[in-house]
């Protein structure tokens, strides 16, 4: 298998069946640490293998949310994607985007005349600005509550 990216569409609705049925499965015996050791069978043959626990916690992942109907898409860490392609994932216009690469807010390399920007760059600031929405909403929160605007602590 190469490092490309793979993509699944959404499922059927028995294959979410099935795919709701193996994750919990798979969770029962799911230890954060330890690898898992599981027979895969087919018609023919059964086969030991060992799964790392950091795999096993992503295909747990990506069960729930085949279970769910939605696709799935899985990149390296070290993915590069066109600026389009990371303005779709941040839910921003591409204009936008390149704002934030040409304030240094996004880090990105050159391709010629086109810019790539890392996944990884990406994810870690999408991380940092829902951080601070989240910091953002605790405040007006707090300044709600200590003007008595109904948003009383529970």
């Amino acid at each position: 298998m190469t490092r490309s990216t793979l993509r699944h569409p959404p499922l059927t609705a028995h294959e979410a069946t099935i795919a709701r049925a193996s994750g919990m499965t798979l969770a029962r015996h799911f230890r954060t640490t330890a690898p898992l050791r599981m027979r895969v069978c087919d018609e023919e043959q059964a086969e030991p293998i060992e799964l790392p626990a950091g795999a096993v916690a992503l295909l747990m992942e990506i069960l729930h949310a085949m279970a769910e109907g939605r696709g799935i898409t899985v990149l390296p860490d070290d993915a590069e994607l066109t600026t389009a392609q990371a303005a779709t994932l941040l839910n921003v216009s591409r204009p936008f985007l390149v704002k934030l690469i040409d304030e240094k807010k996004l880090p990105c390399r050159r391709v010629g005349k086109h810019r790539r920007v890392r996944i990884e760059d990406v994810m870690a600031y999408k991380a940092a600005i829902d951080r601070d929405r989240e910091n953002i909403l605790d405040e007006l929160t707090a300044e709600a509550q200590q003007q008595d605007m109904g948003y009383a602590t529970e």
